[in-house]
């Protein structure tokens, strides 16, 4: 099976049911469908197979359509963080040789001056209007360029749709790459984790058997589609289901859609939803239609859990543990035990979950061996849903591997009753507001500064953020740095999410017995000082 048969099997079998809402619209498959046929009809003429077509956008209808017509296409979605900076984003275009650039008009404006220094583009195409640096020609060749149809109301089709048509130079691959995402390494530079049909597929799947939708859910996404969690919106379209998509989080306009739209089912941040229930309309807006909202990217604190269990008695939470790496989520922690939780069974609140069917997890020290049960040591998971590797990238793909096994890069253990616990994290990476940022990319860029003698950065904990960037950092000699200088030295320099939110000035940065920087005597130290 290929990644845009789920749109072209469910329009086969309910061409008239909704299949999206947004920007005041309805679609059904029919229509949704139709709509990717041209656009990856166009993409056919305009690309080589695995040809890497980059997407730079907030949520939009045409996101949501390239995700499924580029790879259907043969060409590799390549996904732009719009939180990055200019630098970042072209240095993404740069390095995995984009040759076309979807963009919206915000983000053209941003990037115009420095798209002639990007050689490999042949194409860059305004998503939503007409731009000075964008062809017009080509939106026309996706369908993009005519006035939007009415479709307010979904009516009965008249033509039943027709699968798509795959670019006729390609041999469709269920190993080729269809979506191409970056995510924050141990060394600071992003890799571009290549995710196949066939993992995409197998994380769908493997989340539909773990947390299935029921025949008459509504599900609303707010997550941006550029993270690996728009394979939650495919995962709705594989159950016939329709998704309400936000251009953007926004904590009035969640509680407006879920009682206009009766959702019933949602993806949330605990931050999220920590501020849909502090919004001043979350007593005036009718919840009653929400049956479960699922959450990852940071831990449920307990009285948070309490107080949705409290106000929200008839919605059940269901957490998930993935990454980039692995298409998705692998690991699903369900409501029935969130409850537990909440009653009689706190320590389960620490939990990850348990393996989703269709894959395999091991606990294992530095050689891949696998540990006894409640001994920790590093996750490692064995399943379809594997990315094919890293762009370009042959050492680290290999290196983040035993045999068929991931590594993860966390520490955790799996108790007798088969929870997945998260003890700690290998990899030096902090994640604030459901955003992994590399202590190394920060460290890079703060060592550059000339008040800056060293630099450690760590992340401190925060109850709206989950995380905070944190900076430890030791002066040159003779020098009075100034925190809140250095803090804005940093704006345009890297991605907002990323820049330290506190800096600590101190004499020297505590080492280990090899003679690194200790970390974890760091983060001890600065959390009990806040």
């Amino acid at each position: 099976m290929l990644l845009h048969e789920i749109l072209e099997f469910a329009a086969a079998e309910a061409p008239d049911g909704l299949a999206l809402i947004a920007a005041e619209r309805r679609w059904t498959f029919a229509e949704l469908l139709r709509e990717v046929q041209v656009f990856a009809a166009g993409i056919a003429e305009l690309t080589e197979p695995g040809d890497r077509v980059a997407i730079i956008s907030d949520n939009c209808p045409v996101l949501l359509m390239a995700l499924y017509g580029l790879p259907a296409a043969g060409a590799v979605a390549t996904l732009g963080n719009t939180r990055h900076s200019v630098s970042e984003l072209i240095e993404m275009l740069q390095t995995t040789e984009a040759v076309m650039l979807l963009a919206s008009r915000q983000q053209l404006d941003r990037l115009v001056a420095e798209l002639p220094n990007c050689p490999s583009l042949r194409s860059v195409i305004c998503m939503n209007g007409i731009h000075s640096a964008a062809s017009t020609a080509a939106a026309e060749q996706l369908g993009l360029a005519e006035p939007p149809r009415d479709t307010t109301a979904s009516s009965p089709s008249d033509e039943p749709a027709q699968p798509l048509t795959s670019n006729p130079k390609k041999g469709m691959n269920p190993a080729a790459p269809a979506w191409l995402i970056h995510t924050s390494g141990t060394t600071g530079k992003a890799k571009g984790a290549l995710l196949s049909h066939r993992s995409l597929l197998a994380a769908i799947q493997n989340t539909a058997l773990a947390r299935p939708m029921s025949a008459e859910d509504v599900y609303l996404f707010p997550f941006p589609l550029f993270h690996v969690a728009a394979y939650n919106v495919l995962h709705a379209h594989l159950r016939r289901r329709p998704v309400v998509l936000l251009p953007r989080f926004d904590a009035g306009e969640v509680l407006r859609l879920i009682e206009s739209q009766r959702v019933s089912t949602c993806s949330l941040a605990p931050t999220m939803l920590s501020m849909l229930l502090d919004h001043p309309e979350r007593a005036n807006t009718d919840l009653s239609s929400l049956r479960q909202i699922s959450y990852g990217a940071s831990a449920m604190p307990l009285d948070l859990l309490r107080r949705v269990l409290r106000e929200l008695p008839d919605c059940g939470l269901a957490q998930g543990y993935g990454m980039t790496e692995l298409s998705g989520n692998a690991v699903f922690l369900d409501p029935e035990s969130h409850r537990r939780a909440a009653d009689t069974h706190p320590q389960l609140l620490a939990a990850a979950g348990r393996p989703g069917p269709l894959v395999a997890l091991r606990i294992a020290d530095d050689q891949g061996a696998e540990l006894p049960v409640g001994e920790p040591g590093e996750i490692l998971v064995r399943g379809d849903q594997l990315c094919e590797g890293y762009f370009r990238a042959e050492e680290a793909t290999a290196d983040s591997r035993h045999g068929p096994w991931l590594k993860t890069g966390d520490i955790g253990l799996i108790d007798a009753d088969g929870y997945l616990y998260i003890v700690d994290r290998k990899k030096d990476l902090i994640i604030s507001g459901g955003e992994n940022i590399a202590s190394r990319e920060v460290e890079d860029l703060l060592s550059t500064h000339p008040q800056v003698a060293q630099v450690a950065i760590i992340g401190l904990p925060d109850d709206h953020w989950g995380e905070v960037v944190c900076a430890v950092v030791v002066a040159t000699p003779d020098t009075a740095l100034d925190t809140a200088e250095l803090i804005a030295w940093t704006k345009d320099k890297i991605a907002g999410f990323k820049r330290p939110r506190v800096v600590v000035v101190v004499a020297e940065l505590p080492v280990n017995a090899s003679g690194k920087v200790d970390k974890a005597l760091l983060r001890a130290k600065h959390s009990a000082a806040q």
